[in-house]
């Protein structure tokens, strides 16, 4: 069965994001609410079952970039990606700050 984990990290701080809410969007159409844990990082999605198909998350980033920086360009962030059909693990993180952001897959 396939897994899937995020981290958020604030690139100007050098610091990872405690509390930010994440949404997902599942290939079956349903949305999960979760959020990072005190560490940036988050692996709970209640029971997914995390079969092939495109899903997206939602990182609602402009609260905490607000009350952190002063300011944000970005309302939230969108990364929309494809799980397989094997058992893998799949990371999803970002590094954001107030003008900027970045993904990739990670391990």
């Amino acid at each position: 069965m396939n897994t899937l984990s995020s981290h958020v990290l604030d690139t100007t701080l050098g610091k990872p994001v405690a509390g930010l809410p994440i949404t997902l969007y599942t290939c079956r159409g349903d949305s999960l609410q979760t959020q990072t844990d005190h560490d940036g990082r988050c692996s709970q999605w209640q029971d997914a079952d995390f079969i092939a198909g495109e899903y997206r998350l939602r990182f609602h980033c402009q609260t905490y970039l607000c009350q952190t920086h002063g300011q944000s360009f970005y309302p939230f962030v969108d990364i929309s990606f494809l799980l397989g059909d094997q058992s893998s693990h799949y990371h999803v993180p970002l590094l954001i700050s107030p003008y900027g952001f970045s993904s990739y897959r990670g391990s």
